[in-house]
């Protein structure tokens, strides 16, 4: 039990990379504040998991309010705070001619002020239980994809959140760390692949240079890593910025040396 009597705020936990590491959490012995948006996927996720183990806040994270809301709803469930994990995220294409005044907003209030002002409103708790937070990113804060303009942007901003508060906070011995990842075969991905033109087999006839390893990452992949960072293994290590991918990202060539 890895993360025994620990409690972790998840958000975006009704799908996806969220959902697997909130299932893993409780599997560690964590009782987890299970956020999203829809009520139908939050309830299914809490029944999964068990009523003891998990609660359930649904909340628009554009909405200035709902950090207060989150938080609160985590003290009256169980108690305490001892991890945070920011993965929820808007991921949606748009470049330099497509973007919106309203979009970039939208996306940068979903993507980078929620985990700003989640955090803040957290910390008081987290310094009391001497916690832990940690940021779901993504390889896109490099550079990104020239179709990923605003996400790129907010992914960025949220590796560079990372590291300033590891610095900031580190004599409060609240810890932030932050995993980019790679690509993540969630259900959402596999359906948004097909909505853009792709067939049903995309996921296995990909490119060697998208998945060496003959396939892409999956979400219990990253929860697997979530949860030594979320728990006293990695302490006291802060500050960290870890890339989840099938390869290096700092000067990589996906055609040299493969003999194609």
């Amino acid at each position: 039990m890895r993360l025994k009597d620990k409690v972790i705020i998840v958000t975006g936990g009704t799908s996806g990379i969220g959902q697997a590491i909130a299932e893993r959490c409780v599997a560690e012995g964590a009782r987890v504040l299970v956020h999203g948006i829809e009520r139908a996927d939050g309830k299914a996720v809490v029944k999964k998991l068990g009523a003891k183990r998990a609660a359930l806040c649904l909340a628009d994270l554009a909405d200035p309010a709902s950090p207060g809301k989150i938080v609160a709803a985590t003290l009256k469930a169980f108690g305490r705070i001892d991890g945070l994990v920011n993965n929820a995220a808007i991921v949606a294409r748009t470049n330099l001619e497509t973007t919106t005044v309203a979009f970039f907003e939208r996306m940068m209030a979903v993507n980078l002020r929620a985990p700003v002002f989640l955090i803040q409103a957290a910390l008081p708790h987290l310094k009391k239980s001497e916690g832990s937070v940690l940021n779901i990113g993504s390889i896109n804060a490099h550079s990104g994809q020239a179709n990923l303009l605003d996400y790129s942007l907010s992914k960025g901003a949220l590796q560079t959140l990372s590291r300033n508060l590891a610095n900031a906070h580190c004599n409060d011995r609240v810890r932030f760390n932050h995993l980019n990842v790679g690509w993540v075969l969630t259900d959402r991905e596999y359906h948004h692949q097909i909505e853009h033109g792709m067939a049903a087999d995309w996921h296995k006839t990909l490119p060697q240079q998208f998945a060496p390893s003959g396939r892409l990452i999956m979400p219990e992949e990253i929860a697997s890593a979530a949860v030594y960072w979320l728990g006293d293994e990695s302490r006291p290590i802060s500050g960290s910025v870890v890339e989840l991918e099938q390869y290096s990202i700092i000067g990589r060539n996906p055609n040299k040396g493969n003999g194609k």
